[in-house]
């Protein structure tokens, strides 16, 4: 077994395309319209399936907002350096939400952006991630 995809709804598409791709640095994979059932779809990411897992930002035609909800967390990004990468975000008018630094109760170093929709995006310091993230 292998992760593919996570799934993200989203209220405006060409608004998270610009996001992950101009603000966190993904590619645009593909996109599908289904207009008879009222949805498209695209898919970011720093490589394509099989080798790396994507995103599918899922906009259903004529639905701008949805409900978070408690159940979801975020999505973890390694990045080389959490601070320049924090500053990158800011640079694009990304939002960030939790400045870089130590995890509570440890030494990993991490910081928090939300993307347009409210999600959650946590970058984790990594000095030895691969430096194709972007950010």
């Amino acid at each position: 077994m292998r992760l593919l995809h996570t799934m993200l709804r989203v209220g405006n598409l060409q608004r998270s395309i610009d996001f992950y791709t101009n603000v966190l640095g993904m590619t645009l994979l593909r996109t599908s319209e289904n207009p008879e059932y009222k949805y498209t779809l695209a898919f970011v990411g720093y490589g394509k399936n099989p080798d790396h897992a994507e995103l599918e930002l899922t906009y259903n035609h004529g639905v701008d907002s949805y409900e978070m909800g408690t159940a979801y967390g975020h999505i973890a990004i390694a990045v080389p350096d959490a601070a320049e990468a924090c500053a990158r975000v800011k640079a694009q008018g990304g939002n960030v939400t939790r400045e870089a630094g130590p995890v509570k109760g440890g030494s990993t170093v991490i910081a928090f952006v939300t993307d347009p929709d409210g999600y959650k995006i946590e970058l984790i310091e990594r000095k030895d991630s691969m430096a194709g993230t972007g950010i």
